[in-house]
């Protein structure tokens, strides 16, 4: 007979007390920090932090950031998906943040340069993300040169190559890309009705629903098909797999392909909406990807989890900026640091949970 698993030993709810503790040791860290700056507004300025939205007076303004805090989280849910994928393959795709940015150059080119709808300068961003993705498989697959390495050295590669490639496109005035909403409203992603939901909130497009789905059909991906349980057996045993007839090396670059596809469509869903323009003076790799890590981690790597932890790691980051000028809004930041430096703890939580009671311990080769 099957014997019947206690409720603190099951995976998922061990998964969300540990994440629920990264959350209040993150937070912990940060109302520290906060006291240490000005004891007096700590408590306001912490609260600041984790209503975001909410500390608006005005229903109004409430609703208008609670859209901007939506509309970001798409994009960031696309990179913790990225790299979730890869970390479920035994990759590490810390070029999440390169292959956003690919698909943020490319995406608005077609949209400004070429003037193409909005579908196909998604479908552009999202085929320059895999395409710089597969080049870091590729160089992994073939030449073992660890993705880390390859991944940190394209993301500024990329980072220059968008510079260069959207120079011609840019408003001399504001040093940033040309209006999409104004000059090619068709590159703009539809709001599928989800403006007059949200109060007209000009930000809300079809990103958002779109992002919950991409989240479902990893999940299905990784869990219910064949391909999925491939993947996931190459990334644990390269060598087992190549021995029971799996493509070894073909898995790790498609794998990276579709990381990168994920962090590309990423750039797409937010640059699309014309929320916010590329800057010509850039020199620093968008946050966004480097943020995807937190929101996949704290989400327990997987991709529902990856759905509420995003949201969280973007209420918190905007939520930072509305603090009074006493504090940086960086400590937002801070707190999403620490948040991932415990998330490195998960393990170790769930192993002082599955720690067997006295009375469980072996005893003469027998559980008592």
């Amino acid at each position: 007979m099957e014997k019947k698993i206690s409720f603190l030993k099951k995976p998922a709810v061990q998964t969300l007390i540990a994440s629920l503790l990264c959350i209040l040791l993150g937070l912990l860290v940060g109302f520290i920090v906060l006291l240490i700056i000005n004891p007096s507004g700590a408590w306001n300025a912490m609260s600041t932090i984790m209503r975001n939205f909410w500390s608006f007076s005005s229903a109004r303004g409430q609703i208008k950031n609670f859209g901007n805090t939506l509309a970001k989280t798409a994009p960031l849910l696309m990179c913790s998906l990225s790299v979730l994928f890869a970390y479920k393959v035994g990759l590490f795709n810390i070029g999440a943040a390169g292959q956003y940015v690919a698909g943020v150059g490319v995406g608005l080119y077609f949209a400004i340069g070429l003037q193409m709808p909005w579908w196909v300068s998604l479908i552009a961003g999202t085929l320059a993300g895999a395409l710089l993705g597969a080049l870091s498989g590729i160089l992994k697959a073939y030449r073992n040169v660890n993705e880390v390495i390859s991944c940190i050295m394209l993301n500024w590669i990329s980072l220059y190559l968008v510079n260069t490639l959207l120079a011609p496109y840019m408003d001399i005035t504001m040093s940033e890309t040309w209006s999409l909403k104004k000059f090619y409203p068709s590159a703009v992603l539809p709001s599928l009705g989800l403006e007059s939901l949200l109060n007209n909130h000009q930000y809300v497009t079809l990103a958002i629903p779109l992002a919950i789905l991409v989240a479902v059909a990893v999940w299905v991906l990784l869990s219910k098909t064949r391909l999925g349980y491939e993947l996931k057996a190459t990334g644990l045993n390269k060598n087992a797999a190549k021995y029971c007839g799996m493509r070894d090396r073909f898995n790790i670059v498609l794998t990276m392909a579709i990381a990168g596809a994920l962090a590309g469509m990423g750039a797409g869903m937010f640059y699309l909406t014309d929320m916010i323009k590329w800057p010509s003076t850039v020199t620093a790799v968008p946050a966004m990807g480097f943020n995807g890590i937190a929101a996949a981690f704290l989400g327990g790597l997987h991709p529902i989890g990856a759905v509420f932890s995003s949201f969280f790691i973007q209420h918190i980051t905007d939520g930072g900026s509305f603090m009074e000028k006493t504090y940086p809004s960086e400590i937002a930041g801070l707190i999403s640091s620490v948040i991932i430096y415990m998330c490195a703890f998960v393990l170790f939580f769930r192993q002082i949970m599955n720690r067997p009671k006295r009375h469980e311990k072996v005893k003469g080769g027998n559980i008592k």
